[in-house]
């Protein structure tokens, strides 16, 4: 059985991990120079991730981060999955948008944004998850 990696595919997913991995050690250092210490391996910390975890997941309709991370390394992207297991591809852009928007209400509200750049990313949001979810351009969605 022959394995097709698009380089598009490995660009997309290995832009996302250096994505989370930046914005960890970013969030972490950032934590550091106010003097405060955020604690990641807290009991409320794992619960929150692994909820979040459970929602993508089922979201997704994958039993386990190594299928979805399987099944992306074989060239689906996170429609073709969610398709593969007749689940509605609009739970997981739906579920990305809302995170993705706490997340900016959260660095809106921490002063790490202005409200100029917190409209113009939450202008284009849902159509960056789309993007990512599609693994397509904007052109190439229906």
């Amino acid at each position: 059985m022959y394995i097709i990696i698009s380089p598009k595919r490995i660009l997309i997913v290995g832009t996302m991990v250096l994505t989370i991995t930046v914005g960890i050690g970013t969030w972490d250092k950032a934590a550091a120079a106010n003097g405060r210490s955020i604690p990641l391996a807290t009991a409320d910390h794992q619960d929150a991730s692994a909820a979040r975890e459970d929602r993508f997941l089922q979201a997704l309709g994958a039993a386990t981060n190594e299928e979805v991370y399987d099944a992306l390394l074989e060239g689906q992207s996170l429609a073709d999955i969610a398709g593969s297991r007749q689940t509605d591809v609009n739970r997981i852009i739906h579920l990305q948008v809302t995170e993705l928007t706490a997340q900016l209400d959260a660095r809106l509200a921490g002063g790490s944004l202005r409200q100029d750049q917190y409209e113009a990313l939450k202008a284009e949001l849902t159509e960056t998850v789309k993007q990512s979810v599609y693994g397509r351009t904007s052109s190439q969605i229906e």
